[in-house]
């Protein structure tokens, strides 16, 4: 905001999707900073600027040089494919700027195994939207193919990258991944609610038993916060909103109420136990949506570090 439009728009270019989405929703909600905190900013990001050291401008480039120069061109382009993920993906990357009901009417009628393929590449919140589009049957048997894939083969991918380029177009670089497997299938559906979650798990059952089992232990529902320790439980405070827990904890265990009530202070716990009583009945999407909001914070202080999921906090994962 500080940049100007022009200036602004060409740093635009460089985010991915889910960084416009977020700065954007942060630029509409700002309306006036005072110029003190606006320098603030400012100092800080140039002193973490600063810090850092840019070996290479373009990190792909540079691989793809070095490479071709000490093994040649054959053997360089069999090691090229396995390191970037098969190069150009930017027919795939343009669907992370459509939304899940367009992405799925594309997909509709594709082979399960090719809308699995798409679907690893394309953020589990996206994918589980895309998901829920589909009819059970497709739904259930495009998921066991996520949950049974170990990669895709580069030449694979580049093939189908041409197919969709062909009807889309710009996208930035790939994040670079491991793609698909039972991790990446359980986070799908733990976006997809509640009610297509029992039918997606039994469906998997069925044709292979174990493999339902390992998505479910990879699986991290509302109700299994509770299972965090206390320091976990206040890092999660810290990054929620109390208005956002009110109604998450609408439609909570009162043993998992009562665990976020024992990591507040008195005043605080006796303001929310207030406000969740005074609070009349809620749609179960409005709870639901808030729940995988601050399912969303768990993953991501888990993904940093900072708590552990699954058994013990953050103090437990130094070695």
């Amino acid at each position: 905001m500080s940049l100007g439009e022009a200036e602004a728009a060409e740093i635009f270019k460089y985010l991915s999707p889910k960084e416009v989405q977020k700065l954007g929703g942060a630029i509409a909600k700002t309306k006036s900073i005072t110029r003190e905190r606006v320098d603030d900013v400012v100092t800080k990001f140039t002193n973490v600027a600063a810090a850092q050291s840019l070996l290479v401008s373009d990190s792909g480039d540079y691989v793809r040089s070095v490479l071709r120069r000490a093994l040649g061109d054959d053997k360089a382009a069999l090691l090229l494919d396995r390191i970037l993920q098969g190069g150009d993906v930017s027919g795939i990357e343009s669907l992370k700027w459509m939304d899940p009901l367009s992405v799925a009417e594309l997909l509709r009628n594709e082979h399960p195994q090719i809308a699995a393929a798409i679907l690893v590449h394309l953020e589990y919140d996206q994918a589980a939207e895309v998901l829920k589009s589909f009819t059970e049957r497709q739904r259930n048997e495009v998921l066991l193919r996520i949950a049974t894939m170990e990669g895709i083969q580069p030449v694979a991918l580049k093939d189908l990258n041409e197919v969709l380029f062909k009807v889309l177009s710009g996208g930035d670089k790939i994040r670079k991944a491991s793609l698909g497997g039972v991790k990446t299938a359980a986070e799908m559906i733990n976006l997809m609610g509640t009610a297509l979650e029992g039918t997606v798990i039994e469906s998997i059952r069925i044709q292979d038993a174990d493999l339902a089992q390992k998505i479910m232990d990879k699986m991290f529902v509302f109700d299994d916060v509770g299972k965090l320790d206390d320091k976990a439980i206040q890092l999660v405070l810290k990054e929620v909103a109390s208005e956002a827990l009110i109604v998450a904890l609408k439609g909570a265990q009162p043993e998992l109420k009562e665990k976020f009530l024992a990591n507040m202070s008195s005043r605080a716990a006796e303001t929310m136990r207030e406000d969740l009583e005074s609070r009349g009945p809620m749609r179960l999407s409005e709870v639901e949506a808030q729940q995988k909001e601050i399912l969303k914070t768990v993953r991501r202080l888990a993904d940093e570090g900072q708590i552990v999921i699954g058994g013990g906090g953050a103090e437990d994962a130094m070695v």
